[in-house]
């Protein structure tokens, strides 16, 4: 196993915009009063070749000329104090300066348009995606298992407000947006309306619900599944809109109540769950040469249930000796 980088500690800057760009144009302001200083003090080691006379407002010339371009002759360090100065401290500071609104620029205006026209790029062909509001624990182990079931990880948005979670989802080939998800605008700039599914795993059950309301409002039609820890909270998030709920905390009890009855259950009901075991739980619309068949006559695998007008049905119920168009099968799958 390859060693990795030690990471490094990062926290976002509080400071506002204006507050930033200021404190630079102070550390320019700052640099010059030092040169202005120390040629005013040096003064004697410089000619002018107009008068003869250095005066203040020459030398506030001379040492502005200096920091941003080479100088035109008229004023030169004739001493070998002054030369030394101008070399060894004026000649740094104009290239810290040239560098200091060099980055300035970048920052506040072309890396924006950059990132900018990035985003209206791939904004034009975001369509059928999935988005995965939260990159946690969960929710990364949830992209993880939707690139290995096949999915493109370039098909997947990833939403979340940590700088860390994006990075990681970001080196996965997902698409990320480090972003709020409860905010409307937020949504719309992911496309929520064209998506194909979303998956809501914020790590709090009052912001996933949140998240969830606020994408039902935005798209009426797509699949929201949502993970809620505590099962009070359930209800709320199938009134928020959500297409599926899922408790982990209810999910592990079944699977420690089930352990209890033989030590295989367990083991093949999360088998079925993850794409890496040797049965696979699929579901799937009727086929047309289906149609009026009994659901234990598929041929793709062993069917279990079937959905019928939103209402599930075991493979025991009389619905499920002739599939109907429009059906829903529940099947499993073996590899």
């Amino acid at each position: 196993m390859a060693l990795r980088p030690p990471s490094t500690l990062k926290r976002k800057s509080s400071l506002p915009v204006w507050a930033s760009i200021g404190w630079r144009v102070l550390a320019v302001l700052a640099l010059l009063a030092l040169a202005v200083g120390v040629h005013w003090i040096e003064r004697d080691g410089l000619k002018d070749s107009a008068d003869g006379h250095v005066s203040f407002l020459d030398i506030l010339y001379f040492t502005s000329i200096s920091i941003t371009t080479t100088g035109y002759g008229d004023i030169v360090p004739v001493s070998n104090s002054a030369r030394m100065f101008d070399a060894f401290v004026v000649t740094p500071i104009r290239i810290f300066v040239v560098l200091l609104f060099l980055g300035t620029a970048y920052n506040f205006v072309l890396k924006r348009t950059w990132e900018k026209w990035r985003m209206a790029v791939i904004q034009r062909t975001l369509s059928g995606h999935i988005i995965v509001a939260g990159y946690g624990t969960t929710g990364s182990e949830t992209v993880d298992e939707l690139i290995a079931r096949g999915r493109n990880p370039g098909n997947i948005v990833v939403i979340d407000q940590s700088e860390a979670n994006i990075a990681r989802a970001e080196e996965r080939g997902c698409i990320v947006l480090q972003a709020d998800a409860t905010r409307d605008q937020v949504l719309q700039d992911v496309h929520i309306a064209s998506a194909e599914s979303m998956i809501v795993c914020a790590g709090r059950d009052d912001t996933s619900i949140l998240i969830t309301l606020t994408a039902r409002h935005l798209a009426q039609a797509v699949p929201i599944s949502v993970i809620v820890r505590n099962e009070d909270n359930e209800l709320p998030a199938r009134a928020a809109g959500a297409t599926t709920v899922v408790n982990p905390v209810s999910f592990a009890g079944l699977l420690l109540a089930s352990s209890c009855q033989g030590r295989h259950l367990a083991d093949y009901l999360t088998d079925l769950a993850s794409i890496h075991g040797t049965v696979e739980l699929a579901e799937r619309k009727v086929r047309p040469e289906e149609v009026g068949k009994p659901l234990s006559a598929i041929a793709t695998g062993l069917g279990v249930r079937i959905y019928r007008s939103g209402v599930a049905l075991g493979h025991k119920a009389p619905e499920a000796h002739a599939l109907q168009a429009g059906d829903t099968i529940l099947e499993i799958v073996t590899g």
